[in-house]
């Protein structure tokens, strides 16, 4: 059977039965499953009602619903009237609302949105979105209230390969979020790419079970409009039980012999210290494939110590799946080898200061380690440039660029950002990375890149080694640079507790040189909470540079 053309007609060939379709775990914790047929129903439902509110084809629809099956259901609603999803996070707290606020009313605006659909959870932050001035004349439903009852007349439209399947809007880790446009040909062309045999491999028997959040291209696209398309049953369970209970993740998939799941690195680490010796008893994850990591600087690290603390569970080192991928180009850009060792590449760390990523000895103690992502999907060309556009040898660090039909076409109305991204055809991707013995290897950011007496250094490799450090909680260190006196200087800001404050300061300048050779201009404690970070938990580094510049970041005296 040859591959559907759009996800509107990947839902209508799928089968009928109960046999095959997705399970929700509810912010209840309550269990809901969907067969293929239901979902069909419950989305032409709901296109009605859409339609009903005044939409038409190719309107934007903004969907603010932190219940998954509330989410799954309202963005195939919407798919089927062709109308135009636009996935927004649901803020789990109110902290720094008027940040969030400030979020919502720009992709509001940029996407220039019909209409905001919610949940009642949601009205107390809709109430104060409706306040401001982006939000004039655009119509708020709340979900499932608004779908409810005998649907209105409706007629479903064509939609076509070249329509917009869907806005995803970046986390905005170095500016404001940009609405990457999406369309079906890009999302059937991605998930064939990476579900198909060059990538998962995906079987009848497969099973996915996922909770990281659908308002992001990994959650969205890999557990819920790929596996769509290629017919790949899924279990999807709340972000948030995820984080307050990691061990959740894994006897959902022991309990429904899971094969496929995916997480960034800290999702690895985070399960590895919370789950005890006693739980591993009832666990088991030998039916587990593959265990995908991206989305953030992998570790060899973070994923040996999580297969060898879950080794008597059954799982299979062998399951990890490290690669690479952006929004940009719909999801996938690299696969590691399903079913392979990982490979992870030990490079000299002075040569890497100047770009160039040689080997390093084996007894070298500085030698940095950086897992390969694997390679390219057929019809996709991946290489890495200089900043001249030249490609680079062997081993020369550069900026990575990508071509093919899953990349996109621009962000929506947006020329100067896609005239930037988007050269000749080719994606500039902003990460800097090398090629060896044909793997990509990824380094960073070019933005994010510090270079000190004309050497590179890159800020996740100093925050990982803050991160070691009794009482810096990982993830919480943010690296930058600022140039005093027309010289660029290094600046740590990391987030622990007020009395660990004046001990911290010592030790992490300490800890920075030790390994780098560096010596930090300042080192600032702040609050936990404090410092900037994207929907998806990115550093807003630049952000984050301002602050500190006006001196507008809480510190620890």
């Amino acid at each position: 059977m040859p591959n559907p053309q759009t996800l509107v007609e990947a839902l209508y060939a799928l089968p009928d039965g109960e046999e095959r379709g997705f399970r929700f775990y509810g912010l209840d914790r309550e269990e809901r499953y969907y067969p293929y047929a239901a979902m069909r129903a419950e989305a032409e439902r709901r296109a009605a009602f859409l339609a009903a509110a005044g939409l038409t084809k190719g309107d934007r629809v903004a969907l603010l619903l932190p219940e998954n099956h509330e989410f799954v259901l309202t963005f195939l609603g919407a798919s089927v009237g062709g109308f135009v999803p636009v996935p927004m996070y649901p803020q789990a707290t109110f902290k720094a609302i008027d940040a969030y606020l400030d979020i919502l009313a720009h992709i509001v605006e940029a996407a220039d949105v019909g209409a905001v659909v919610c949940m009642e959870s949601n009205r107390d932050v809709m109430e104060k979105l409706e306040a401001r001035p982006e939000m004039a004349g655009r119509r708020v439903l709340f979900a499932p209230e608004a779908f409810a009852g005998e649907p209105p007349p409706f007629e479903r439209p064509h939609v076509s390969p070249e329509d917009l399947c869907f806005l995803q809007f970046t986390s905005g880790s170095t500016n404001k979020p940009k609405g990457v446009t999406v369309t079906h040909a890009n999302l059937v062309a991605n998930t064939t790419a990476f579900l198909g045999p060059d990538g998962l491999n995906r079987t009848p028997d497969d099973v996915g079970v996922g909770w990281l959040p659908l308002f992001h291209d990994m959650g969205l696209i890999g557990f819920v409009l790929g596996t769509l398309i290629v017919d790949l049953p899924v279990v999807l369970m709340q972000t948030a039980h995820f984080a307050r209970m990691p061990r959740m993740w894994l006897e959902l998939i022991g309990k429904h012999r899971g094969t496929i799941t995916y997480a960034p690195n800290f999702a690895y680490e985070l399960a590895t210290k919370r789950v005890r010796d006693k739980d591993l008893e009832a666990l088991d994850l030998s039916s587990l494939r593959v265990a995908g990591c991206g989305a953030e600087p992998i570790r060899a690290k973070t994923l040996l110590a999580f297969a060898d603390k879950l080794a008597p569970t059954g799982f299979d080192a062998k399951a990890f799946l490290p690669s690479y991928g952006m929004a940009e180009s719909c999801l996938a850009i690299t696969f590691h080898p399903t079913g392979t060792d990982m490979i992870v590449d030990r490079v000299d760390a002075a040569a890497m200061r100047d770009g160039l990523a040689r080997p390093a000895a084996d007894d070298a103690a500085d030698a940095i380690e950086i897992v390969s992502c694997g390679v390219g999907f057929p019809g996709h060309d991946v290489k890495v440039v200089d900043e001249s556009g030249a490609a680079r040898g062997e081993r020369e660090v550069g900026e990575i660029v990508v071509r093919g039909p899953s990349v996109t076409e621009g962000y929506f109305r947006n020329a100067e950002a896609t005239e930037a991204a988007i050269r000749d055809g080719w994606l500039h991707t902003g990460d800097l990375g090398y090629c060896a013995d044909g793997n990509l290897y990824i380094c960073g950011r070019i933005k994010d890149l510090i270079i000190i007496n004309g050497a590179n250094h890159y800020p996740q490799d100093i925050e990982w080694a803050i991160g070691e450090l009794e009482g810096v909680r990982r993830g919480n260190v943010c690296a930058f640079s600022v140039v005093r006196d027309g010289t660029e200087r290094l600046v740590v800001l990391a987030e622990a507790n007020r009395g660990d404050a004046e001990r911290l300061r010592g030790e992490i300048a300490k800890q920075v040189f030790s390994e780098f050779g560096l010596q930090v201009a300042e080192v600032a404690i702040s609050p936990v909470g404090t410092l900037p970070k994207t929907s998806s938990g990115k550093h807003q580094r630049n952000k984050t540079r301002a602050l500190f510049e006006r001196g507008e970041l809480t510190v620890h005296p």
